[in-house]
């Protein structure tokens, strides 16, 4: 080490020699000022800025989840995500450099990951709506959904998220936001953005905490709504960043064309109609099944099927007990009342028939019938009575289009298939339906689809 640093003094000597000029005689030379050159130091957001965006959006999601970060999922660096970094590591007694090393970048995951699962974050593409959207499952077990969207609450109420779907005229991001401002009444603004594509609100409602996130595409409104008690803030917080970030209410691609995704499994109604196993039932519930079985009585056969309009012909084979409905020649006058079985989800797993009221609305000038408000999924196949407890028909759940056309009249989100439609597609199938009984809760039956 020695003899190398020997040389090097003497070769930078030798060098020094070379490249300075040489002095005048008798004149004293000026001292050269010099600068001593270092290389340029790369800031932490520089540094977080070469990495791939959506390693960027995945260090900005890992921090909401640990509570460090509050702000856009985005992949875009900012003062916010470096300070968020540096309170990370100040957590984890290291040092506060602002660029995670990567067993620091490996901790934050694992981090992440475990809060992930502790709530039981998933992303789901909702039916009704056809959104895509984060939902902490573990916190919000109870689920009930209709035409005009879906909603998730804790046993206690002390979260609710609602999504919600309408149709508005000319909406705008600003006009939206007003309206949320005051729907409910009592809502205190505490935040608020409005872009031209989303809004976004939050603060304070009664004693509860409010998180808005809003949409528009053509006269499609989709608004995402998070509530929770102040004593959960700790805990929901984060879900709410995540969940504004995962919430996508326009997915693109074909999803948007039409209506959701079929379910791997789907739950309807079906009506027995005979008391040696044939059932009605909604054609679209039981299209594409591998298998269709009947709640409390096993496997089922589609033996027959009427494509416009939607009817099913279902048949158990060596059935006891069933409790056909009397297809009499009621009339859907205003309103009937309809007898079905929501989805589980709906009902916390459980298979209680109920019952619900709708009015009855023809559309144009045929046989065609639509029902408000929607029943709740899981109700399609459902039976309809009249006011004087005759059958008016079967009721379907229609799936819910979200793009087309802007002046397309949109489908009824529920239509009533009349009595003397079903009768003629029994009737073509060697089913009377004429005797029975009027009891509609007796004859009701849960029909359950199995697909890919």
């Amino acid at each position: 080490m020695l003899t190398a640093t020997l040389i090097f003094v003497a070769s930078g000597a030798s060098a020094q020699a070379q490249i300075t000029a040489p002095s005048t005689a008798g004149v004293k030379p000026k001292p050269v000022a010099t600068v001593p050159i270092r290389p340029a130091l790369q800031s932490p957001a520089d540094t977080v800025n070469a990495m791939a965006q959506a390693e960027r959006q995945a260090i900005q999601s890992d921090l909401a989840w640990v509570g460090d970060y509050n702000g856009a999922i985005s992949g875009e660096v900012s003062e916010r995500m470096v300070a968020a970094i540096k309170e990370f590591q100040k957590a984890k007694g290291g040092k506060q450099t602002g660029v995670l090393n990567p067993q620091e970048r490996g901790v934050l995951a694992e981090t992440a990951k475990r809060r992930q699962e502790n709530v039981g974050w998933k992303i789901i593409t909702e039916a009704g709506t056809g959104a895509r959207l984060g939902v902490p499952s573990k916190l919000v077990p109870q689920q009930s959904s209709d035409a005009n969207g879906a909603k998730w609450s804790s046993s206690t109420g002390t979260i609710q998220i609602q999504l919600s779907r309408r149709k508005e005229a000319n909406p705008t991001t600003a006009k939206l936001a007003e309206q949320e401002k005051k729907e409910p009444a009592g809502r205190k603004v505490e935040y608020t953005v409005v872009k031209p594509d989303f809004f976004v609100l939050s603060g304070m409602q009664g004693l509860k905490k409010f998180y808005v996130r809003g949409q528009y595409r053509g006269d499609e409104v989709r608004v995402l709504t998070i509530l929770y008690d102040q004593a959960t803030e700790g805990t929901v917080e984060p879900v709410v960043i995540a969940m504004s970030s995962a919430f996508n209410p326009f997915p693109s691609g074909a999803q948007i064309a039409g209506p959701p995704p079929r379910k791997t499994v789907e739950y309807g109604t079906g009506v027995v109609v005979s008391d040696d196993g044939a059932i009605i039932a909604d054609r679209e519930v039981t299209d594409g099944c591998l298998a269709i079985a009947i709640a409390g009585y096993g496997h089922a056969d589609r033996i027959a099927e009427d494509k416009d309009h939607d009817l099913a012909l279902l048949r158990i084979y060596g059935a006891r007990g069933l409790k056909p409905l009397t297809l009499s020649n009621g009339a859907a006058k205003s309103g009937v009342e309809l007898t079905g079985i929501a989805d589980p989800q709906n009902q916390g797993g459980g298979a209680t028939v109920s019952s619900i009221k709708a009015s009855v609305t023809q559309v144009g000038s045929g046989n065609d019938f639509a029902l408000s408000p929607a029943p709740a999924v899981g109700f399609s196949g459902a039976a309809a009575l009249d006011s004087e407890g005759k059958f008016a028909g079967i009721a379907l759940l229609k799936p819910v289009i979200v793009a087309g056309p802007p002046n397309a009249a949109p489908a009824a989100q529920a239509a009533l298939v009349p009595a003397d439609t079903v009768h003629k597609f029994l009737k073509a199938n060697g089913v009377n339906g004429s005797d029975g009984s009027s009891d509609a809760k007796a004859s009701v039956v849960r029909v359950i689809c199995v697909r890919k």
